[in-house]
């Protein structure tokens, strides 16, 4: 399998768009960490530059803390070891609370809450048991809490395909590479189900809380950063209450992503 990796750096003086001039010198100066490769979350457009839901909403965010935020973009897996290595400040990707992951980082306030499902042909059903997905192929974003959950649930009756980034996934979907994949609905609905390559597929399994997915996913920072998550909390709070988050979050998906939402219908 050849693995594309796709870095990209974007720097976001949050301040200075506020005033239409240079971030004030007292600004605090964040390098904040994204995938960039998981729309409509994220994703890097023709042009080089990093957008989607979670990078618009970081700059919102940035420019509440008066903060000037550089966001640089990895793949997933690179973004917690590249946290604890200090060469960022936040991760704002969202992160499911993995026990393993609370052991090493601090989670912030839920960014959205977002069920998985399994992702099949359309005219194909599967009883989803060891026995029952013996030798199936499926493709799973390494180091992600759904590539957990299916090796625990699974182990060696199924052929885990990893890759680095979901874009990756779908395309061996399509070219019938893989017999199917598990991933967040909202994703997979905007970015596969609803598109022409992905009429022949379907959810099933019903809704899944993969890594603690019940309680929310979450943008994270290192251990000894806790005023720092609870500033971007507080940034965020404000964001969701005057309903900016909903007005960032309609520009790329019609599901609301919090019950808070529904103040701002």
């Amino acid at each position: 399998m050849k693995i594309q990796h796709a870095v990209s750096t974007v720097a976001l003086a949050g301040a200075a768009l506020l005033g239409g001039g240079l971030a004030p010198a007292h600004a605090e100066k964040l390098v904040l960490g994204n995938e960039g490769s998981y729309p409509p979350f994220s994703m890097v457009d023709p042009s080089g530059r990093l957008t989607g839901f979670e990078p618009d909403l970081a700059r919102e965010m940035c420019k509440r803390m008066n903060a000037d935020c550089e966001i640089v973009v990895m793949d997933f897996k690179g973004l917690i070891p590249a946290l604890l290595q200090k060469k960022l400040d936040a991760v704002v990707s969202q992160t499911k609370p993995l026990p393993e992951r609370k052991e090493k980082v601090l989670f912030g306030r839920p960014v959205l809450f977002n069920p998985d499902s399994y992702v099949i042909p359309a005219g194909k059903s599967y009883e989803f048991t060891k026995a029952g997905l013996k030798g199936v192929r499926i493709g799973l974003q390494r180091g992600s809490a759904q590539a957990k959950y299916v090796a625990e649930q699974f182990g060696d009756a199924v052929q885990i395909v990893f890759y680095d980034n979901p874009d990756q996934i779908r395309l061996d979907l399509a070219n019938g590479r893989l017999d199917m994949s598990l991933g967040p609905k909202i994703s997979w609905t905007n970015e596969f189900l609803s598109k022409p390559e992905g009429k022949g597929w379907k959810f099933a399994g019903g809704d899944l809380w993969t890594g603690g997915g019940e309680a929310g996913s979450s943008w994270i920072a290192r251990k000894d950063s806790a005023d720092l998550l609870n500033r971007m909390n507080a940034a965020l709070d404000t964001l969701i209450r005057d309903c900016t988050f909903t007005r960032l979050r309609t520009k790329y998906m019609t599901v609301a992503l919090l019950p808070e939402e529904a103040a701002c219908k």
